[in-house]
């Protein structure tokens, strides 16, 4: 409740530095048109209400503390608004204000800022709308002028106002009124009451968050006691502690309980306990009284429960006697602390220490500050915490080391679930003396292990130099042992050089002998070449040319007589030179086969394919297909003269009119195909070409001599294609690197 004191500075601090900058802002927007009722800015969302939208109202002002500042509350007939007036002073409640503005979020729901407002009349407060205490408590009432009963809790005071609690449906809420009134405020205590003010909401500003709700009272006119106390509670016999928490007839939530026991323990400003001959009880009020433990004590307090236990809050306490001896505290069974029997009482328990804390309190209400000690500890059961708070911290308390068994009286507070069993238990100390220690921790506390780990340490570390010193002969011995090792595999590396050094001269001798090899083939492949143009010169062309000469002799002969049968002659003559060109025309090209050395594969093929068609009604296809690299002669001479007998067959046997020619270089073989669209021919039978002619023979010895292979593909009617596959691997392995170095392109 003393926060709500606080809620217009807390708005002053938060939002002064929007209110000046937004200052110009309202001027400038003065041109769009205004929200004009409370409603309208309420129900702008934060984005909206950050835009600084220009506002125009004009209601009643409900609530102006004189401690704000200038800000105040306005009421029109569609609701409450907050007005962040920085400037005082600002009007009073009941006046009639004409108030121009922009828009902020506010810290909780959207406020008037930047206001320029000026005072129109005076009039009656607004009628007060009667709320439900769960929609208050939401914040949904927030800024308007409400009614709400409940029963008075407690009233505090200070220079500028009076502090009221009503207890409201289950609800606790806070009521501000003026610093003096018609009412005492000790008549209000237990006191159903009608309240009538202004709902303001306290609130968690970073995130815009509602923590709690206040009505602010303007008069003590807006409060009227309703119903009294029914009588005074202490003129009422004491109930005993065990049975507070009972039924009894005609018992409600407005009448205080009466009691009486004797002070166990007490936290200022917080919690009394008081103790009877049947049980314990925790008794909290906000009375800077305090009492000396053995005191015997009556209060008066409103019965609540926390953790499903009770408790009075609220309480009024009188003194009844000194204090005399103390209570003697009780040994409980695990079994019964278990079950939640001895909360509030005072008793014995024994454990061994784990740990421990120190933390600094106050409790302002009280005007108490000091410091909280903690510890943990565990029972031959359960764990459970141990709680002792003075103005200083006790020496001789924190001077038990952890680890020792201590047995301790206090004040047990229990936390049971909703079926009465235990969930946490804590032990309060009254005063230092109540822990005592039974035993200490064995001698070897952490400090004497540390010491131990010490001399076992330099001993080891003794131990260490000795074995350093072993260590050292023992690599002395190494090195000697690695020096031979060494030794050793020099002699096996220069063993092993010499076998390298063997291969490599027996892969050169290899490498020379394949050459030699290579130079022979090529040697038996240029005489296997002349017996072939022997052959075809003998063959070939003298046969020819006696062919002619014997029908130029019978057409000389018969010119005079037979006319016509010469003219026939003449004409197989020339039949006959036709037939001579065409075979000295390929002995030329045989002859020519040294243009490899000036020209590639590939064009010496393709210059001789085109020489073969040209003139003629053959059409040619040529191409390369691969990487081109230059290849061992006698690779590529016998591909030239297998490529050049291919195409001679298709232009004296296939009556073609398309030829085609694919030379292909692969990584590992070179191919060629010559295919036409010719008649074809029965692969089964005896080759075209007939005696003295190369022929398909001729060409498969070829591809045969390389290594390689031979395929024809033909029928007919469907034209031929001839396949040859020459693998390069085997090849160039036998060859010197200079045999097939790689010339340039032409």
């Amino acid at each position: 409740m003393a926060r709500s004191r606080f809620l217009p500075r807390l708005l002053a601090l938060a939002f002064a530095p929007l209110a000046l900058a937004a200052a110009p802002v309202a001027s400038a927007q003065n041109s769009a048109e205004p929200l004009r009722n409370a409603a309208a800015v309420l129900s702008l969302r934060a984005e909206q209400a950050a835009q600084q939208l220009p506002i125009l109202v004009k209601g009643v002002v409900t609530a102006a503390e004189a401690d704000w500042t200038g800000q105040f509350f306005v009421q029109d007939e569609t609701g409450g608004v907050f007005v962040e007036n920085l400037r005082a002073p600002g009007p009073t409640p009941g006046d009639i204000v004409e108030v121009a503005g922009v828009s902020h979020p506010g810290a909780f729901a959207p406020i008037i800022s930047s206001p320029q407002w000026r005072k129109v009349d005076t009039a009656p407060l607004p009628k007060p709308k009667p709320v439900q205490i769960a929609d208050l408590e939401a914040g949904v009432e927030d800024g308007w002028r409400v009614e709400i009963e409940g029963i008075v809790r407690s009233v505090r005071t200070d220079p500028d106002r009076t502090h009221i609690d009503l207890a409201v449906a289950g609800f606790r809420l806070q009521v501000s009124a003026p610093r003096l009134g018609m009412i005492r405020p000790e008549a209000l205590i237990a006191g159903r009451v009608r309240v009538r003010g202004t709902a303001a909401t306290h609130y968690n500003a970073a995130l815009r968050h509602l923590t709690s709700v206040a009505v602010y009272a303007p008069s003590w006119d807006d409060l009227t006691l309703l119903e009294p106390e029914a009588g005074d509670p202490f003129a009422q016999p004491a109930i005993p502690l065990k049975q507070v928490a009972e039924y009894r007839r005609g018992s409600g939530p407005s009448q205080r309980v009466h009691v009486r026991g004797i002070v166990t323990h007490q936290r200022v400003g917080e919690a009394v306990f008081l103790q009877d001959a049947t049980a314990g009880l925790r008794i909290e009020s906000s009375q800077p009284d305090t009492f000396s433990i053995g005191e015997e004590v009556e209060a008066a307090g409103f019965l609540e429960f926390q953790d499903f236990l009770p408790l009075l809050r609220d309480a009024e306490f009188r003194r009844i006697r000194p204090a005399r001896a103390a209570i003697a505290p009780q040994a409980p069974t695990w079994t019964s602390l278990k079950r939640g029997l001895h909360h509030a009482s005072l008793i014995t328990l024994r454990g061994k220490i784990l740990d421990h804390d120190t933390r600094p309190i106050s409790r302002p209400l009280g005007g108490f500050s000091g410091v909280l000690t903690t510890w943990w500890l565990q029972g031959s059961e359960m764990s459970f915490a141990v709680e002792y708070e003075a103005a200083a911290e006790d020496g001789i308390l924190a001077a038990i080391p952890i680890g020792s068994i201590v047995e301790l009286d206090g004040v047990c507070m229990s936390s049971v679930d909703v079926q009465g069993r235990l969930q946490s238990l804590t032990l309060l100390l009254p005063r230092p003396e109540s822990m005592r220690v039974i035993a200490r921790p064995s001698w070897w506390t952490p400090r004497r292990l540390l010491i131990a780990f010490a001399l076992v340490s330099a001993v080891l570390l003794v131990v260490i130099a000795w074995l350093l010193t072993i260590s050292r002969k023992n690599a002395a011995l190494r090195v000697l042992i690695r020096e031979r090792e060494q030794a050793q595999r020099e002699l096996q590396e220069a063993h092993d050089t010499l076998e390298q050094k063997v291969a490599e001269r027996s892969a050169q001798l290899q490498i020379e002998m394949t050459a030699r090899r290579t130079a022979e083939l090529q040697f038996k492949a240029v005489l296997a070449e002349r017996t072939r143009l022997a052959r075809d010169l003998h063959d070939s062309l003298e046969q020819t040319l006696t062919g002619i000469a014997l029908q130029l002799d019978t057409s000389a002969k018969l010119f005079a007589r037979l006319p016509e049968q010469a003219q026939h002659h003449l004409q197989l003559a020339r039949n006959w030179l036709h037939q001579s060109q065409v075979s000295l025309r390929r002995s030329i090209w045989d002859l020519r086969s040294r243009e490899l050395e000036q020209f590639d594969l590939a064009r010496a093929l393709q210059q001789s394919a085109e020489q073969m068609t040209a003139g003629t009604e053959l059409a040619l296809e040529f191409a390369t297909l691969g990487e081109r690299r230059a290849l061992p002669e006698i690779v590529e001479e016998n591909i030239l003269r297998i490529g050049q007998e291919a195409l001679t067959n298709v232009a004296k046997h296939a009556h073609a009119t398309k030829v085609s020619v694919a030379l292909e270089f692969t990584p590992h073989a070179l191919k060629l195909r010559v295919s036409d669209n010719g008649r074809g021919f029965d692969i089964h039978e005896s080759a075209p070409g007939g005696v003295g002619h190369f022929g398909l023979m001729g060409m498969r010895e070829r591809a045969k001599r390389l290594g390689g292979r031979l395929d024809v593909e033909s029928a007919t009617g469907r034209g031929t294609a001839v396949s040859v596959e020459i693998p390069l691997d085997p090849i160039e392995d036998l060859l010197p690197a200079a045999a097939i170095e790689t010339p340039p392109s032409p």
